[in-house]
């Protein structure tokens, strides 16, 4: 008996050892995070993979957004509408996308970026095909808005992409992505220059569908995010998008073996009202509102402008009037001519031309002092619209004014994309666009309508926007620049 019991104590002693021994080599063990697997692997051939097919997606979401500017004469003249009806359409589009953005972050915070991304993709080219074959105004509008549904889908994309870039170049390859803003733009007015006057508008919608059904073939080479994944439990699909980042960098992961831990509640809207984040994003919904409000008013302002040759005129209302109606009756058709579309081309080419010096604004004063730079900016050019000048002189203030704009987009995006964690990232770019269509929204009663009363006292409100977004933007507690992306809160 006694024998028994010291064989059983020295085979617990033994046990007890070899335990203690495991866990000192677990100890001993290297670990990474996907953080440190993405800052090791660094920069190559993937992320110009990355670059190319993600932005493209900009391209598609520029091609619907911008189709409204191209085609409002358009639809006004077949459809005999009112100023505030043909502002209605665009209205349309953001509410749609506001419904969607918070919907499709959650989805994508829960269920993974890749699907909801996919899936805008594919739901935004059914409806866009639809529209072009929508036989009464009402129709077209449902349909613009579930279009606009569709393109928050697609706009997830920059939360996908931004996970997988190291962090010293996010402020580089982030804002050449107004690159494919730019060419999505210009390939919708070049539509509109070649196709509308022959073919009509519901072609030029028709052939702007192929680039997004091209891109539901290209994006199946782009893996779901590796920080997704881990967050999600799924650390072996993790590894596998690591490894195959890795060789087709030619690089290698980190020593080790991927640890993080699961994270159980995923795309929690009180992430991002806690005692952390709360007045960020506060200020934030306000910055991607009026980021919104000021490029669709600089968007919409200059079409109208132009459609009504509003230059230089002091009563805008009895320049309409005449310009726009026949005696008693509807307003008619007054289709862009080849020089309008011109000075819109060239307005678009504001939206590039400034890249590097946004890129240096980002990484020399940070991403705040870039926003409240950008913004006050964009204030003062709202104004200097109203000054009566030449054809020229219009062209490069809406050429400097879409510059502005533009950067300012960016780097809101770029900001929200790094200030939120893993687990609420989507959920928080989801609200933000969200909060941004509202701007959408108002914008064009007031660039469309009010435009048609005073131009000054259409293009004020959108210089007053821009200069309280500008004291909102100093406000803002945490700076990113060079800061990792945070996993959870």
């Amino acid at each position: 008996m006694a024998e028994s019991m010291k064989t059983e104590l020295v085979s617990a002693i033994y046990l007890q050892e070899a335990e203690q021994s495991e866990l000192q080599d677990v100890e001993k063990e290297q670990t990474y995070t996907v953080e440190e697997a993405v800052e090791h692997i660094g920069f190559g051939r993937f992320h110009v993979l990355l670059f190319a097919i993600m932005g493209s997606s900009n391209i598609v979401e520029a091609m619907e957004i911008m189709l409204l500017a191209v085609a409002s004469p358009e639809i006004r003249c077949e459809w005999r509408l009112d100023d505030w009806q043909v502002a209605s359409v665009s209205t349309m589009v953001f509410f749609g996308f506001m419904v969607c953005g918070v919907l499709g972050g959650y989805v994508a915070d829960k269920y993974g970026r890749w699907k909801v991304v996919y899936g805008g993709f594919a739901w935004s080219a059914y409806f866009s095909l639809l529209t072009s074959l929508a036989p009464t105004y009402s129709w077209f509008i449902f349909l613009r808005s579930m279009v606009g549904c569709g393109v928050a889908g697609v706009s997830q994309g920059y939360v996908l992409k931004t996970e997988f870039i190291p962090a010293k170049y996010r402020a580089v390859l982030l804002p050449l992505a107004a690159i494919f803003w730019m060419c999505g733009s210009m390939l919708i007015i070049v539509l509109g220059l070649l196709v509308v006057p022959t073919l009509g508008w519901r072609w030029m919608i028709r052939i702007s569908v192929a680039p997004s059904v091209i891109l539901l073939y290209l994006f199946k080479f782009i893996p779901e995010s590796a920080r997704f994944n881990v967050s999600a439990g799924n650390t072996a699909a993790a590894v596998d998008t690591l490894k195959w980042i890795a060789e087709m960098n030619k690089a290698s992961l980190p020593p080790g073996r991927l640890v993080e831990t699961p994270v159980k509640e995923r795309g929690s809207w009180r992430v991002l009202l806690n005692s952390t984040f709360r007045r960020t994003s506060l200020l934030l919904w306000y910055s991607w509102f009026v980021a919104s409000f000021a490029y669709y008013g600089s968007v919409l302002s200059s079409s109208e402008l132009l459609e009504k040759n509003l230059l230089c005129v002091t009563d805008g209302d009895r320049a309409h009037q005449v310009k726009h109606r026949l005696e008693g009756g509807q307003c008619y058709c007054v289709p862009f001519a080849s020089s309008d579309y011109q000075t819109l081309l060239i307005s678009c080419l504001g939206e590039v031309s400034l890249i590097p010096v946004n890129i240096l604004l980002l990484n020399i004063l940070g991403r705040r002092q870039t926003l409240m730079v950008l913004q006050a900016v964009s204030a003062s050019f709202f104004l200097m619209l109203n000054i009566c000048t030449s054809m020229f002189g219009f062209t490069l203030l809406l050429f400097l004014l879409r510059s502005m704009v533009s950067m300012n987009f960016t780097a809101v995006y770029i900001y929200t994309a790094e200030v939120y964690p893993t687990v609420s990232r989507s959920l928080g770019m989801g609200f933000c666009t969200s909060v941004s269509r509202l701007g959408g929204m108002i914008a064009p009663f007031i660039a469309q309508v009010l435009m048609s009363q005073s131009v000054i006292l259409a293009l004020s409100p959108f210089s007053f926007a821009c200069a309280l977004c500008a004291v909102g933007s100093f406000l803002l507690p945490i700076e990113t620049k060079g800061r990792a992306l945070l996993q959870i809160a």
